[in-house]
């Protein structure tokens, strides 16, 4: 085997050409958490005789006792373009709070030491946040990915695996996975990043070196997306995937139990069924009414000016009189027919307008009213209406 290095156009060639091999080799390795020798035989057979040797050789494969395993940056770059990730737990996810605290820490000591440590140390906290937030939108993706494949049931799963798998990501995944988000958690990764932005922010104003304050710009800008990623994930867990969970639980709890009584019908009694029926909030003939009202507006009937001027007095209701006048007369047994005959004997007919500007009278602070449900309802004619009202007495407050 050549001990030169070979060049890296070469390894991304050979990547490239071989990526059908790759992609066999990360599928065993996915499923098994390693590659058998035998296994690997069989694979590098149907390809060219050689090609064991460069994956040594460029580094691709790494022995582990008599097996091997894809180098860690080859299969995350197979992961990236294949959009395959396995879940990880949320507690491997949450040794970025640790990692992120103690740089954060140590940048806050040695913000006036040497120079090129603080630089570097800036470096590698904004290389721990993007891990971090990398790893939680890994995680999202799949469980999504895996959760609606559950809901449909490709695999044909028996329900109370559904419900199995189901309640597993919530306890063991979601749960866990909302904590380290929930930025109103002292102990998040998410608060932690709060403090450590608030911090950056200070530094970045009032930095005198001119590289530090590139640095800590750098990372403030990059802290601020990670803020709004974060919560893009953060609602995909609350509003669409821990929702889905809990409706496979529902659906497949109610499945097994349908399933389970067909098996023996008889031996449980069968609750009653409630019919359903449905209630409008609106009148059936609501809509007739509407096209009617509507209809009479379509035909416009034509109209005429007339350059005479007319005259016509306008009538001020004067509400002080009548009130005065009706209270002299309570009780009144029958207010709507006073009020008629109020408007008869002062204008000689009865007008709409006059008729109901007096029967607001009956809405004086100082009446009680009462309606007679017995007595048979009043006709009163208008010059433009007919209207039928109850019988109502009013007097005053007090006053039997």
């Amino acid at each position: 085997m050549s001990q030169l290095k070979a060049e890296p156009r070469t390894i991304l060639y050979f990547i490239w050409n071989h990526f059908d091999l790759l992609n066999e080799l990360f599928v065993e390795q996915m499923e098994k958490g390693y590659i058998r020798d035998t296994s690997l035989r069989n694979i590098v057979s149907k390809y060219e005789f050689d090609v064991r040797d460069k994956l040594s050789e460029y580094k691709i494969l790494r022995s582990i006792n008599d097996d091997f395993e894809i180098r860690p940056v080859i299969f995350q770059l197979i992961e990236f373009v294949q959009n395959e990730f396995k879940p990880v737990l949320p507690e491997t996810i949450e040794k970025y709070g640790f990692s992120i605290l103690s740089l954060f820490r140590k940048i806050k000591e040695g913000i006036n030491g040497d120079k090129e440590i603080l630089i570097k140390r800036i470096e590698d906290l904004l290389s721990e946040v993007r891990l971090f937030v990398d790893s939680i939108e890994k995680n999202t993706t799949k469980l999504l990915s895996e959760t609606r494949a559950l809901k449909s049931n490709l695999e044909k799963i028996d329900y109370r695996e559904k419900v199995h798998r189901a309640s597993g990501w919530i306890e063991h995944y979601i749960i866990p996975l909302n904590e380290i988000l929930d930025v109103n958690q002292t102990t998040s990764v998410t608060n932690q990043l709060h403090e450590v932005a608030y911090y950056v922010n200070i530094k970045r104003l009032d930095t005198t070196d001119e590289l530090i304050r590139g640095q800590f710009e750098k990372l403030y800008s990059f802290l601020v997306q990670t803020n709004d990623d974060l919560i893009r994930q953060s609602k995909l867990l609350t509003n669409e995937l821990l929702p889905l969970i809990e409706r496979i639980k529902t659906e497949s709890v109610i499945l097994t139990g349908w399933i389970e009584f067909l098996k023996k019908p008889y031996t449980a009694r069968v609750p009653k069924v409630f019919k359903t029926t449905m209630e409008r909030a609106y009148n059936r003939s609501f809509y007739l009414n509407a096209k009617e009202y509507v209809e009479q507006f379509m035909d416009d009937e034509p109209v005429y000016f007339s350059d005479e001027p007319s005259f016509q007095e306008k009538w001020i209701f004067n509400r002080e009189l009548y009130r005065v006048r009706m209270e002299s007369q309570l009780p009144i047994d029958d207010f709507f027919g006073w009020c008629q005959n109020t408007v008869k004997k002062d204008f000689h007919l009865i007008d709409q307008e006059k008729f109901f500007s007096m029967v607001t009278l009956i809405f004086e602070d100082d009446l009680i009213m009462e309606a007679d449900e017995k007595a048979e309802y009043t006709t009163i004619k208008a010059s433009d209406v007919i209207m039928k009202v109850p019988k109502v007495k009013i007097d005053r407050h007090g006053i039997s």
